[in-house]
């Protein structure tokens, strides 16, 4: 699969965490940017993680991982800058793009899997968007390569919206199981409630 590249934006401040690092709670007995880094290495594409710099905390949790590990200067400037860099950095040879978020917690190999295979069943390139079961889009989302110079021109924090709108007449949806493809997990409350309504006492940071 040397033709995907998956793309971790991990370069954010995590500021409504009030404290604590998002990206780095306990998850499945590892910090959650390392799980989401071996979901993502497990479908055989390239991964690359951005961070705010190499020296950056969460660096330690990539560690002996086979990931580009892109820093973002002007991570201040929100998700664009992550993808932008991200964009400009990656190695030649990618057709197609997945953006994996860091801090969703329930995306497994399999959902990165349906995307790309998704991608890859069309006769043309079209963009795959994960939804939820119900059919509510979130992410993941995977761009062909003609999207690459687009992504490279993102401002603010609004991520890739705008070229999701701007190619609707050739997105397609892909359904995840349940609420996959919309658990994200920004806030103490948020990951306090997400780990009581699993029940599961390994998940606690």
């Amino acid at each position: 699969m040397h033709d995907i590249a998956i793309l971790i934006p991990a370069a954010g401040a995590s500021s409504r965490m009030r404290g604590r690092d998002k990206l780095t709670e306990n998850v499945d007995g590892v910090p959650l940017l390392r799980r989401q880094a071996l979901r993502a290495k497990a479908t055989g594409a390239h991964v690359a993680v951005t961070l705010p710099d190499w020296n950056h905390p969460r660096a330690e949790a990539l560690q002996g991982l086979p990931v580009q590990v892109i820093e973002v200067p002007d991570s201040d400037q929100g998700m664009s800058a992550s993808i932008r860099r991200g964009v400009g950095f990656l190695p030649r040879g990618p057709k197609a793009l997945v953006i994996l978020p860091g801090d969703m917690p329930e995306i497994e190999t399999e959902d990165i899997q349906r995307l790309i295979q998704s991608y890859q069943s069309m006769p043309f390139p079209m963009l795959q968007q994960a939804t939820a079961e119900d059919g509510t889009p979130g992410h993941p989302v995977l761009f062909p390569e003609d999207c690459f110079m687009a992504l490279q021109t993102l401002t603010g924090d609004q991520g890739a919206r705008d070229i999701l709108r701007m190619n609707a007449h050739r997105l397609r949806y892909v359904a995840l199981p349940g609420r996959r493809a919309l658990t994200d997990l920004d806030t103490p409350e948020a990951w306090l409630a997400w780990r009581a309504a699993n029940d599961d006492t390994c998940l606690t940071g």
